[in-house]
This record gives structure tokens, sequence and C-alpha cells, in this order.
């Protein structure tokens, strides 16, 4: 694995200017990493494109599932890659041909291809490799601490299971729609 480094500010200005994440290797099992993730970008209020053929027609947490890149409806701001490296570079190609173009490729842990970021880059994509957004939104949000997961609260009061949770922002930025909304 490469050891490409991504400030903070970047991280963040992708994730409050993208509005709609095609996910590619989309799964209807909610055990899955990629379902995981989808569920919750969907309730920070990004708009979610399901990409994976075997699965086409029909609906993943209320969206349609596509068979590809191509099939989905743009504009994508974001394609999010949930498949091996060795997939990386025909998928980032696929990305590249739209209409226009994503403005950011994500490609989640475990997933780099350097010549295919190489070849986004030139046409002027951003490339962010081998991490998550869930993961990243939840680091800067503050939704996820040292600690696992911080509620922001301090209380000596006993939780209640199923009373509620609060939806954090990231930190110092604007919130894409929906964030911030409390459920």
């Amino acid at each position: 694995m490469s050891r490409e480094t991504y400030a903070d500010a970047d991280i963040r200005r992708i994730l409050t200017s993208v509005k709609s994440i095609a996910l590619v290797g989309a799964s209807s099992n909610p055990a899955r990493p990629s379902y995981i993730v989808m569920k919750y970008l969907i309730g920070r209020g990004y708009r979610l494109l399901p990409i994976n053929p075997g699965l086409a027609g029909q609906t993943l947490l209320g969206a349609t599932v596509y068979a590809s890149l191509a099939e989905a409806p743009g504009p994508i701001d974001m394609v999010e890659i949930f498949r091996a490296s060795e997939y990386a570079g025909g998928l980032v190609d696929e990305a590249l041909k739209l209409d226009p173009p994503p403005s950011v490729i994500w490609m989640q842990l475990g997933v780099e291809d350097a010549a295919a970021a190489e070849r986004a880059r030139a046409r002027g994509v951003e490339v962010v490799m081998n991490r998550c957004p869930k993961i990243e939104w939840g680091r800067l949000s503050g939704e996820i601490g040292w600690h696992g997961v911080n509620s922001r609260l301090i209380s000596s009061r006993k939780s209640v299971a199923g009373a509620g949770f609060q939806r954090l922002s990231i930190v110092g930025a604007p919130t894409p729609r929906g964030a911030g909304d409390k459920v």
C-alpha cells in the first residue's frame, strides 16, 4: 500500500462539496461494509447511486441500483470504489468517460491504483485512495473519537436504548444536506 497522505482540510472540503455519490460495489447484505457506508452517507444527506450489475433494477436503501456508472443518472460528484484494487483502474477509466466526469474518485480502504489515480488527476479529477468517507466524516465531525463513538454528552444518567441520537457535522465547515438534522 502507498502512503499517500491527505490534509484534513482537503477531506473536509471534498465531503462538504459533493452531493451525489455513485457507490461501485454496493451490497444488499446489511453486514457488508459497502451497505453500512451507503446507509451512513444517506443519513448524512448525500444522494447515493448504488452500482452493482448483480442487483441492477432492484432498490437498495430507497435507491435504484444501476449495473454500471454509465447507466446511473448524472451528474455524479463522486465515485466511490468498493471493489478490489485490481478492478480500480477499469472503474476509474469508466468514471472518466462520464459527461461530466466526477470531481472526485474515492477508493475505499485497501483499494489503491496509482496509475489510475494519475490518469484521473491528469483530467483534473481529485483522487483519494485507501480511505473510507464514513470513517473520515466520523473522525472530522467528532462522532468517532479516540474512545469510540463520541456523543458529546456527559451524564451520570443511564442511557435508554432507542431514545434517539444526535448527528454531528464536520467541524468548521458547512454540512451537506440533512447532516445535523435530528431524527
